[in-house]
């Protein structure tokens, strides 16, 4: 029986995408080594070897592929936008990479090293990254509005989850697996003002249900932070934990939940702000009260949770505008998926996806600096700034160096905001957005 083709519903023109390397900025690159330097030279336990692996060959990879030189290649991977490791090999033997000089290595001893190097260490150094920048940089201005609401929790942070793409299959571990094998599940916090990457975890297990990291999340907020999260994690046990170790957290209410109002707050023609005892008819129902703030919007009512019960600590219009400031973590996944092509693993071990997770969040973070660099340099909220054309603007940067036409990153960006699109349009269904909120709450 003749073997039957597989039609390809794409075009075989536009099937296979080539992509080149960026050309290095040497601002950016600058920007890198100044987060990354001073944990780089920090002494660390490296040794995780592989017994299959001829001794000679580990002892010569180590020597030559150190920390800083496997940093250097798994970060510019990230922000060069480099194809494969391959292409790495070619430019860190011409050109070398990140402050690494020229190295003749081959496509198969990076691999190799990229499977046993622990990812523990690319953790280590994630965090210490962002601590460093976070001390570095002031946080951006919220808002007048916002002093308060900054001032009452030393933490307001988002958190999500996100899975990752399908593992090609590549390696022999691999090839013996049936079905699509996905390169597992990432959980991510982010500051809810700069956005900047806070805390990170990984599991191999692409289907995890969110309410398994509950536990770990929560440790990871600070006592008297406020975190925002969506459905995924609703759970009464986790919001009487969250009471009962003084945190505090936003999200949004079930549908087909009972509940009983004990106190009503304040209410309006589009609001409603009331206190209420939720689980009933439940045999473990939340024992603590809890806050309820329901708005029409189009018609449709919205309910958001919440266990601040001080309206003088946050307002009922403050609960829904940080609710609203979730879906900056889902703009945080796009990016680093669709613009800094974590989307697309590199090699087939989950020990390689880790270090790409990391080497992608150390960037973003950096890139995040540059961003609101540009925000105060402007005067516009961070919000208005596109993360992705501030990324795309790195090549024209680099072009105008080489005519001599600039000198310093965030001035360019700053002074060509309007040509390269860097601040956000205000369209016409912002406009509608600000009139309607005016209506609700009652503005004068």
């Amino acid at each position: 029986m003749a073997h039957k083709q597989t039609r390809h519903r794409s075009h075989a023109d536009f099937r296979h995408r080539s992509q080149l390397p960026l050309p290095a900025v040497e601002d950016v690159e600058q920007r890198l080594l100044d987060v990354l330097s001073p944990s780089l030279l920090a002494p660390r336990q490296l040794e995780r070897c592989d017994p299959r692996q001829p001794q000679r060959l580990i002892r010569m990879r180590q020597r030559l592929l150190t920390l800083p030189v496997i940093v250097a290649i798994i970060v510019s991977l990230v922000w060069r936008r480099m194809p494969s490791i391959a292409e790495v090999q070619k430019v860190l033997a011409r050109e070398g990479l990140l402050g690494v000089a020229p190295l003749r290595v081959s496509p198969q001893a990076i691999t190799k090293r990229l499977d046993v190097l622990p990812a523990a260490v690319m953790g280590q150094l994630f965090a210490e990254v962002c601590t460093r920048i976070q001390t570095q940089l002031p946080p951006p201005l919220p808002h007048p509005s916002w002093a308060p609401v900054r001032e009452a929790f030393p933490r307001i942070a988002l958190v999500d989850g996100s899975t990752l793409e399908a593992l090609r299959k590549k390696t022999q571990l691999l090839r013996q697996q049936e079905g699509l094998v996905l390169a597992g599940k990432v959980m991510v916090m982010v500051d809810a003002f700069s956005h900047c990457p806070l805390w990170h975890l990984y599991t191999e297990d692409a289907l995890a249900n969110d309410k398994r990291f509950a536990t770990v999340i929560l440790a990871a907020l600070p006592v008297g932070g406020l975190l925002i999260f969506d459905l995924g994690f609703f759970s009464f046990l986790w919001f009487d934990d969250f009471t009962t170790t003084q945190r505090f957290f936003v999200t949004r209410m079930r549908e087909k939940i009972a509940y009983r109002t004990v106190q009503v707050l304040s209410q309006g023609p589009y609001y409603r702000d009331e206190i209420i005892q939720v689980g009933l008819y439940r045999s473990n129902p939340c024992r603590h009260p809890l806050r309820m703030v329901s708005v029409l919007w189009r018609g449709a009512w919205y309910r958001y949770l919440t266990n601040v019960l001080d309206p003088q600590t946050l307002t009922a219009r403050q609960v829904c505008e940080l609710y609203r400031r979730r879906w900056r973590i889902e703009d945080a996944f796009a990016v680093t998926k669709r613009l800094l092509d974590l989307a697309y693993v590199w090699t087939g071990s989950h020990n390689a996806v880790q270090l790409q997770i990391y080497a992608t969040l150390i960037f973003y973070a950096v890139l995040l600096t540059i961003c609101q660099q540009v925000a105060q340099v402007l005067g516009e909220p961070l919000e208005r700034i596109s993360v992705e054309m501030v990324f795309r603007a790195f090549y024209h940067y680099s072009r105008a160096v080489q005519c001599g036409e600039a000198d310093e990153l965030v001035q360019f960006l700053a002074e060509h905001a309007k040509l390269l699109g860097i601040v956000k349009r205000w369209r016409k269904h912002h406009r509608e957005r600000q009139q309607r909120e005016s209506v609700m709450w009652g503005d004068p």
